[in-house]
Formats: C-alpha cells, sequence, structure tokens
C-alpha cells in the first residue's frame, strides 16, 4: 500500500504532512491556527505565517509526521528534535501515550528490512494502534492512561 503524503508549499518551502505518522499530539495547530487548523480544509495554510515560523513548528512535531524541503533543494528536511548538539537517541516515555524515539537510528521492521530514521517516531505503547507498531493516536479513544 502506497504511503499517502500531502504537501503544502509557499515561496520558500513545502511541507510533507504524513497523515499515517501522525499522533495527533496538537503542537502544531496549538502553535499557530493560523497555519495549522484542522477544522479548516485544506487544515495547512501556509500564508499564515513567516516561513521560519513553520519550520520551528515543523521542528517541535513529536512523531516525524511533518517534515519539510526547501523549494530550491530537492531533499526533503527532516524535523530535528530538541536536543544537544552532539547526535544521540532519546527514548521518551509519555504519560497515556506513545514512545517518543528521537535522533538516527536503525528501525528493523518485522520483514527484517532494515530503514535508517533520522527524526523522530511515535511507538505504539497502548496496543490499540492500526499502525502498529506505529502510534496513530488511538490511546486517546481507549483511554490508556499508563505511565
Amino acid at each position: 500500500m502506497k504511503e499517502i503524503l500531502k504537501k503544502y508549499s509557499n515561496k520558500d518551502i513545502t511541507v510533507i504532512w504524513k497523515p499515517s505518522a501522525c499522533i495527533h499530539s496538537t503542537n502544531c495547530w496549538k502553535a499557530s491556527l493560523k497555519v495549522f487548523n484542522p477544522k479548516r480544509k485544506p487544515w495547512i495554510d501556509m500564508s499564515g505565517g513567516t516561513t521560519e515560523e513553520v519550520i520551528k513548528i515543523i521542528n517541535d512535531c513529536p512523531s516525524g509526521a511533518l517534515s519539510f524541503e526547501r523549494n530550491n533543494e530537492m531533499t526533503e528536511q527532516k524535523a530535528q528534535p530538541a536536543q544537544s548538539p552532539e547526535s544521540k537517541l532519546t527514548v521518551q516515555v509519555n504519560k497515556g501515550g506513545p514512545y517518543l524515539v528521537k535522533g538516527k537510528f536503525v528501525f528493523i521492521g518485522t520483514d527484517g528490512n532494515e530503514e535508517i530514521k533520522e527524526g523522530s517516531i511515535a511507538l505504539c505503547r497502548c496496543g490499540a494502534s492500526n499502525n502498529k507498531p506505529f502510534c496513530d493516536g488511538a490511546h486517546k479513544k481507549i483511554g490508556f492512561d499508563q505511565d
């Protein structure tokens, strides 16, 4: 099955949203309803903020569902987690939510395929995700509330 990607552009960057990776943390729209508004179609309005503001919000996306590419470059820029300058891997346990894995690492799927990941991914802790091993926000629907 092909992954769905939604793209939204201004003159400087193109924001890429991967719905299947989104855990609906609400960080994006709480940071700026002018840019990210889930009640609007399309839900991302690139004219709602400056390029720098949009990039900062993308960098705060815990799941890595939001990324961007500069329009004058062909390589996608991954959202970079807030961490020290040296490269490190962190795993954060969120009360009532997923494991947030941040950094650069090798992800090995059940099929044995290895994939180098950089940025953030959210891994399901509640067992209810329809996108295992990734979190899809189902923990909110089932009232998962573990430390």
